[in-house]
């Protein structure tokens, strides 16, 4: 114990960086923290609060982490960096980094994706503020620069190079290491050489007129690429939890929505089909009558003919009592002809004109 206060004392204490080992302590806490949490809160266990929801109003923790980031940036200015306020307004700073970034993503898509794939967006957040800070700390400064150093041209010229190698690493699709050539120069030279992801800009750009790069690229990224992101994402699961399967603003929520939609409304609307179904009948029976042999050909068209007032009249009836909000059952006298009820002054006696 005596050794590890002597080595922190040296390299923290004495180097002035305790500001930013406690800016970096907020920042893992809090993020361990909230994801235990929100992991409690997933499994709705009973002894842990909860969200906060006052007044039935979701608050997110990234409203509580902005209120510490403006604390701790505020504080550094109206204290002009003092002791041992510095400390302390890291201390909240790094709080409120972890708790913002944890919703990256949200911030990102406008959207609650925090447990769906989108969401896995804020733990590369999180762990890429994590190392940069963590770089910064143990010595290392963005593009290798040393404060106090000489300018150099040849010091230039390496910073250019490392930098736009960086950028063409990023459009290669190779996030994590075109961000960590950024402070270990020499990394991202290494990503701007090789092949591109078949999904990033540059394979787009670059790789659609030439077949045999593209499928030499497909080919890396099923045997290479696949087995670290299978990795990557276990690794993810374990610190963040598994994302939902079908979060609920899928496509595929919509799709069941939909479906169950059109169900409903089409069990409305059996009605309709089973009349147009009885029509449908009612024709077929007429023309496997007319195409009966042994018959006179005249037979079909007069049965037809006699039957046609009869139907239509109690076509008109079944919509006429529907109007009214009656029963759709109707008597027919022996006569053929149906009764009409005094008490509806609407159902008015109508007569159809048959063909001459």
């Amino acid at each position: 114990m005596t050794t590890l206060l002597d080595s922190y004392r040296e390299h923290i204490v004495n180097a002035h960086k305790q500001p930013l080992f406690l800016l970096l302590v907020g920042f893992i806490t809090s993020f361990v923290f909230i994801r235990f949490s929100v992991r409690m809160i997933r499994a709705q266990v009973r002894w842990w609060p909860g969200n906060v929801t006052p007044g039935g109003l979701h608050i997110h923790h990234m409203v509580f982490g902005l209120g510490f980031l403006l604390l701790g940036g505020i504080g550094v200015f109206a204290t002009y960096g003092g002791q041992p306020w510095m400390d302390w307004f890291g201390l909240a700073f790094g709080i409120g980094c972890g708790l913002v970034l944890d919703e990256f993503a949200l911030i990102l898509h406008l959207d609650d994706v925090y447990w769906s794939e989108q969401g896995r967006k804020s733990v590369d957040a999180v762990i890429i503020g994590i190392l940069f800070t963590s770089l910064l700390l143990v010595g290392y400064v963005p593009l290798g620069v040393v404060p106090g150093e000489e300018t150099r041209w040849g010091l230039v010229t390496i910073i250019s190079v490392n930098c736009l190698a960086s950028v063409v690493t990023l459009f290669k699709g190779k996030v994590w290491t075109g961000l960590l050539g950024i402070m270990v120069p020499g990394l991202s030279w290494i990503g701007a050489i090789r092949l591109a992801r078949p999904s990033s800009p540059w394979a787009r750009w670059r790789y659609t007129e030439r077949p045999r790069r593209r499928a030499r690229a497909l080919r890396r990224e099923r045997l290479l690429h696949r087995r670290a992101d299978r990795a990557r994402t276990w690794l993810f699961d374990l610190i963040a939890g598994a994302p939902d399967k079908v979060p609920a603003n899928h496509p595929a929520a919509h799709r069941v929505a939909e479906r169950m939609s059109a169900r409903a409304t089409a069990h409305l609307d059996a009605h309709a089909a089973r009349a147009l179904a009885r029509r449908q009948a009612r024709l077929a029976d007429r023309r496997s009558a007319a195409a009966t042999p042994g018959r006179p050909a005249g037979t079909a068209d007069q049965d037809a003919a006699a039957a046609g007032p009869t139907r239509s009249r109690q076509a008109q009836q079944r919509r006429r009592t529907i109007r009214a909000g009656r029963s759709r059952a109707v008597a027919v006298t022996p006569t053929g002809l149906e009764t009409r009820p005094a008490r509806h002054p609407r159902l008015r006696p109508h007569t159809r004109r048959i063909g001459r």
